[in-house]
């Protein structure tokens, strides 16, 4: 988070499910929400989910500046 805010305006929460955080983002529309959990510790690896497609994928840490740069570009 220290490194993307840097560059990107970013949002961190804790509260309630992670599909109910997805509904808020997706209501202000965040184009991109980056999900730390239990397995990212262990791999150094988030899921960014994409807003208008929906879609998740599996990322290396370091990679999520250079994925968020080319995706609004």
């Amino acid at each position: 988070m220290d490194e993307c805010k840097i560059r990107f305006r970013c949002f961190y929460e804790e509260k309630d499910a992670i599909g109910k955080r997805y509904r808020r983002m997706d209501a202000i529309g965040t184009p991109f929400c980056v999900t730390v959990d239990h397995q990212s510790k262990e791999d150094n690896t988030v899921t960014i989910r994409y807003r208008d497609s929906m879609k998740q994928e599996r990322i290396a840490i370091h990679t999520i500046g250079e994925i968020v740069d080319k995706q609004i570009s």
